[in-house]
């Protein structure tokens, strides 16, 4: 079994792990359900979509450091994915998105009030399992909400006028992505009865490697040649979206990148001009800084894990790592 750069060679870390992942998929359908047939079949638009599950398989191997048997362990991951779940419904109205997971947004079928519902009723199921796994759960499912959605406004109303813009962004990546894979690490750690330095560096873990996935994709969508990455190259510089190698090629002074920093401080939506900006940006030193700054938090958190008792599911957590590093290419 290879899940996101996970692959199994202990065959029992395997079953368990795939076992617990498929209990969360059951209780997800369970969670996503209602009374109202709308409700139901907008709920599970997503769910049905497909999906990594990337942090039901993080709290899994997260529990291997306890007992993963406990129930609380599959339920903490229901409470995470329901969280994303809800916040991509979120997101898709406030990006006008007309498509999530290679289907129609649900802001595109059922329009955007409907879609802002969906996301509230999501966080509110959440919320009622989370309820169930004592205050301390609730506490921190709290917090890292209030993270999620203190990143989503620092995104939406951008930098201060006095605020260096780089430093703004990776900010808006712990919160909106590291938070919540953080706290997925920390559940199931937590709720194995892992010992309290085992959560902490979990915790840590999941923050660290979190926030360099969603940077390597930055990267990715720079540095591969169509169809290499499953979306076309350059998309976020077509639509005038801030990322790592951007931003680091905004900052230079150097008067030869002039033309650069103009194609970049817009949206370019004209082919030529797209096209021009991507070929600057690909021979450009930034590409290699923005590499070098994920290697590095790959390489952080590869070093919390040389903390934790040596077992299969450290070296499955190492694949992790390792995979940042085989992505950025």
């Amino acid at each position: 079994m290879t899940t996101l750069g996970v692959s199994f060679t202990d065959g029992a870390l395997e079953s368990r792990v795939a076992g617990g992942v498929d209990e969360v998929e059951r209780q997800l359908v369970d969670a996503v359900d209602s009374p109202s047939r709308l409700v139901a079949e907008a709920a599970s638009h997503l769910l049905t979509a497909g999906g990594k599950r990337f942090r039901p398989l993080l709290t899994m191997l997260a529990a291997e450091f306890g007992d993963p048997a406990r129930p609380e362990v599959a339920r903490s991951a229901v409470v995470v994915e329901l969280t994303h779940l809800a916040t991509l419904y979120h997101d898709d109205v406030m990006d006008e998105a007309d498509i999530r997971r290679g289907a129609p947004s649900a802001n595109s079928r059922w329009g955007n009030s409907v879609a802002i519902l969906v996301g509230d009723f999501l966080f509110a199921q959440a919320s009622d399992l989370v309820s169930d796994l004592g205050p301390d759960a609730v506490r921190i499912q709290a917090r890292t909400f209030s993270r999620l959605v203190q990143g989503q406004i620092r995104e939406t109303i951008g930098p201060d006028d006095d605020e260096d813009a780089l430093e703004h962004y990776l900010g808006v990546v712990a919160d909106k992505t590291g938070s919540l894979i953080a706290t997925a690490a920390r559940f199931g750690a937590m709720m194995a009865g892992a010992p309290d330095e085992v959560q902490q560096t979990l915790t840590e873990f999941g923050e660290r490697v979190g926030a360099a996935f969603q940077l390597a994709d930055d990267v990715i969508d720079v540095a591969s040649e169509t169809g290499e990455s499953g979306k076309t190259p350059g998309t976020d510089l077509r639509e005038g979206v801030p990322t790592l190698p951007t931003l680091i090629a905004l900052r230079s002074t150097d008067a030869a990148d002039d033309r650069l920093r103009t194609l970049l401080s817009k949206p370019l939506t004209d082919d030529a001009e797209h096209a021009e900006a991507l070929t600057l940006l690909r021979a450009h030193p930034a590409l290699d800084e923005a590499r070098a700054y994920v290697q590095a938090e790959a390489d952080a958190a590869s070093a919390l894990l040389a903390t934790l008792p040596e077992s299969s599911a450290r070296a499955a957590l190492q694949e992790l790592c390792d995979t940042v590093a085989t992505r950025l290419g």
